[in-house]
């Protein structure tokens, strides 16, 4: 009862915080670029999650970006997810999303206008297309992040991992950053309208570095990225 409650409180309280936020960035982003940006769109992203009743801690010593590019992995649960994200890295990045992400009213414009670039995973080759895109800008210096599971775990376990992601780390030679989320599955899960308010958290684990994994073929290392993953969750 108090999750529904406290849900039909915040939803508008969100949605207008989002609204705001969302028409003031993308003014922004028509002056300035993502990349200077960047430390305002963590402080909103932080507004956004404590509009929604959550309160972001962050663990782990962040990469230097003198030091990158590297590829950001995450776990996905929820659609706090992005916020925690944008939050938890101190520099800009891009990634790949869900196509139809890109039709949503104000997310899909901030996202294109962000940099962001859009997947379909069910055509081949247009979701190759996406991947050598996002190579692209890797070459280019340009951090990424990516959600190996595509889309959100519906029990809050981890979903089996896509190879995607670890073809690009592989083609590029990109340093691998998994961040692990928790919390967020608890705090808003999929397919359930409810809030649940709390404190979610970002874990930045240890560098995967080129070195480590010149010798593993693509398959050995999504085990060992998914591994760390596992080991940390059920801390």
């Amino acid at each position: 009862m108090f999750k529904a409650l406290f849900s039909i409180v915040v939803w508008p309280i969100w949605f207008s915080a989002f609204i705001f936020f969302g028409m003031l960035y993308y003014i922004l982003m028509t002056v300035f670029s993502s990349k200077r940006l960047h430390p305002i769109a963590r402080i909103i992203s932080r507004a956004l999650l404590f509009f929604g009743g959550q309160w972001l801690i962050v663990k782990g010593k962040p990469p230097a970006n003198d030091k990158g590019p590297y590829l950001y992995l995450i776990n996905h649960a929820s659609l706090f997810d992005t916020f925690m994200t944008v939050a938890a890295i101190p520099h800009y990045f891009t990634g790949v999303g869900k196509v139809e992400q890109f039709s949503y009213p104000i997310w899909g414009s901030l996202s294109k206008k962000y940099g962001m670039i859009p997947i379909d995973r069910s055509k081949i080759q247009s979701a190759m297309g996406s991947l050598d895109e996002l190579e692209k800008e890797i070459h280019k210096g340009v951090s990424a992040f990516v959600a190996p599971e595509g889309t959100r775990t519906l029990d809050g376990k981890l979903n089996e991992f896509k190879k995607g992601a670890f073809h690009v780390a592989k083609n590029t030679g990109i340093t691998i950053i998994p961040i692990i989320l928790e919390g967020s599955f608890k705090a808003k899960r999929k397919n359930d309208w409810r809030i649940q308010p709390g404190v979610v958290t970002a874990t930045l684990a240890e560098k995967i570095t080129k070195d480590v994994y010149a010798n593993m073929n693509v398959n050995e290392l999504k085990d060992h990225v998914r591994n760390i993953f596992e080991s940390t969750l059920e801390k």
